[in-house]
């Protein structure tokens, strides 16, 4: 494969006749011009209409920034098939309709001043079916992308597997595969666009393994189609089955974005993963840098003195700030990236990549919302197990990309209820622990409320523990401790007292490395003061801990773990036979 010394040009697709198109999902009649500028979306029933790889190149592409890679002439036939008509006949006229030699374009561009690898598909090309030949070119946009270090953004619109090529077309999943692969291997971020209609052989896999998944709307993404489906199992299916949107609750995508937002999602994403120019917060000197030197985490608070039960009402206070709040007010940007990829997207652990005070970082946080609206569709902030793999996806996504990581602990506890226990609550939290652990990144941990037993500990294993004044970090609740101990929950506040709840001892158990002040009367008093705390403190904090080596931070963290005894850390005796 080579690169052409100058852009191709697009070759256009024909045009039906006249200057009106009917929408196919509500048949309204669409003036072109119109539907032109509104990206192919039905203005009346905000359906995507299919577009060309061409279309979608000019959609994503900075001007001018298109250059196309060209790929030799392989054998168009191994099986020398037929069926009603010659195969070679069908490509001829699979070229003539959509003006391109195969169902996926390759090339280099820039996307919001970041340089990109860009393979996209065009269904117009026999369905966008994979066979040998475009098997053969997204294998080798990965590998254009390997070769330069770059992002490989793909856009896929495909009906699966190419049957005219047979086994040859089956084994292309296993070489696409092995590309995506090598990529992840390399640290090298892929972000995949999946269109209408996703199916089959490509959806089972490149277009599922790209480290960012983003559906368009109303995209219909799955293995088998819906008609498949339904003949086989002879059951009614959802209305939503296999739209982005029905992906997306089940946690199998990250977002679902209309068209219009697409390219804008694009350049943050490559911003945020520090493919894209500088942005202003990275070039100018964080303002609140300078503040540092006058925000002493460790002295000055009134933890010392606050009575432990006073702490726990403070911290759950329902205008206290969430994970959500102090990402739009504490962070400078923040991505959204959902679901676990396996079964939900838990909306009690909210994470994604951010930038603050100038550094690109991994976000993950409980969310409890503030209305009893928000805090019942959050759980009340207490995670099913797919929250915790969410989290777990997330941690490995920090270590690839060399991305520092935050989290934002509050919570309860983790969901008790018998469907978590069936799909590993226990298992979950402690592989979400285990991989903290041992990270080969920074973890800088805030617990900004309630840190209620394991489900608050899965997301505070880190280097640096910080824990703002009004919170704190328990075994078991106090209600829950009074319950078992005293017989009566009456005895919360004796129970708190006894467990000596709050930052103070935190801080001098030597568990928190250092206590965030807060506003007068607590963080919800004034959230914005709050938040500006808490930056100082993460970007104090994040730059201490961001000169250590992998091998240095594996090592510090595991002495610092195993000094947090409450015995004074005194070694196990062996004692003789």
């Amino acid at each position: 494969m080579t690169r052409s010394a100058t852009p191709v040009p697009p070759v256009p697709a024909p045009q039906p006749p006249g200057g009106w198109v009917s929408c196919p999902a509500c048949g309204w009649l669409l003036y072109r011009k119109r539907l032109d500028r509104d990206l192919h979306v039905c203005p009346e029933c905000d359906h995507h209409l299919r577009l060309s790889a061409r279309a979608r190149i000019d959609l994503l592409a900075d001007p001018g920034s298109w250059t196309e890679a060209y790929f030799a002439p392989s054998t168009p036939d191994p099986l020398a098939f037929t069926d009603l008509r010659d195969y070679p006949d069908r490509l001829a006229e699979a070229e003539r309709r959509s003006g391109e030699s195969e169902a996926v374009v390759v090339g280099t561009a820039r996307i919001g001043g970041a340089e990109v690898v860009l393979a996209v598909m065009d269904f117009g090309f026999l369905g966008g079916s994979m066979g040998v030949e475009v098997g053969r070119r997204v294998s080798g946009a990965a590998e254009l992308a390997l070769e330069r270090g770059l992002p490989l953004v793909t856009v896929c619109a495909s009906g699966g597997a190419r049957m005219q090529e047979g086994v040859f077309s089956l084994l292309q999943m296993a070489r696409v595969s092995c590309a995506f692969g090598r990529l992840r291997e390399a640290g090298l971020l892929s972000v995949c666009v999946l269109t209408d209609p996703t199916y089959g052989g490509v959806s089972a896999s490149f277009a599922t393994l790209a480290s960012v998944l983003v559906g368009e709307r109303g995209a219909h993404v799955g293995f088998a189609g819906p008609r498949v489906v339904q003949e086989t199992i002879r059951a009614e299916l959802p209305r939503d089955f296999q739209t982005a949107e029905f992906l997306m609750s089940h946690g199998l995508v990250d977002r679902v974005e209309s068209r219009a937002e697409l390219r804008p999602l694009l350049v943050r994403l490559l911003a945020l993963h520090g493919a894209g120019p500088a942005t202003p917060a990275d070039r100018a000197e964080d303002t609140d840098t300078d503040a540092d030197e006058d925000v002493d985490t460790d002295v000055d608070t009134d933890d010392a003195d606050a009575d432990p039960w006073d702490v726990v009402q403070r911290a759950r206070v329902t205008e206290r700030p969430t994970t959500l709040d102090y990402l739009h007010t504490a962070f400078d940007d923040f991505v959204e990236l959902h679901g676990d990829r396996v079964f939900a997207d838990d909306p009690a652990v909210v994470g994604g990549v951010a930038s603050i005070g100038g550094r690109r970082v991994v976000v993950l946080g409980h969310e409890k919302g503030h209305t009893v609206r928000e805090r019942v569709a959050r759980n009340f902030g207490m995670p099913h197990p797919e929250g915790y793999r969410k989290a777990l996806r997330l941690l490995d996504h920090a270590e690839s990309f060399g991305l520092p990581v935050v989290t934002l602990v509050d919570t309860p506890g983790a969901h008790p209820g018998p469907e978590a226990e069936e799909r590993g609550q226990s298992h979950a939290i402690a592989e979400a622990i285990l991989r903290s652990s041992r990270l080969r990144v920074p973890v800088v941990s805030v617990v900004t409320g309630e840190g209620g037993s394991g489900g608050a500990l899965a997301l505070c294993t880190s280097d640096r523990l910080l824990v703002m004044e009004n919170a704190f970090l328990s075994v078991i609740s106090p209600e829950g401790c009074a319950a078992i101990l005293w017989r009566t929950a009456v005895a919360a506040p004796t129970a708190a007292r006894a467990m000596r709840l709050g930052a103070a001892h935190l801080r001098s158990a030597g568990i928190a490395t250092a206590v965030v002040p807060e506003p007068p009367g607590g963080a919800h008093t004034d959230p914005l003061a709050a938040a500006g705390l808490l930056r100082r403190a993460l970007v104090r904090e994040l730059d201490d801990v961001c000169r250590l080596d992998a091998a240095t931070l594996l090592d510090t963290r595991a002495r610092r773990l195993a000094r947090i005894s409450g015995d004074d850390g005194r070694p196990l005796q062996t004692v003789g036979s």
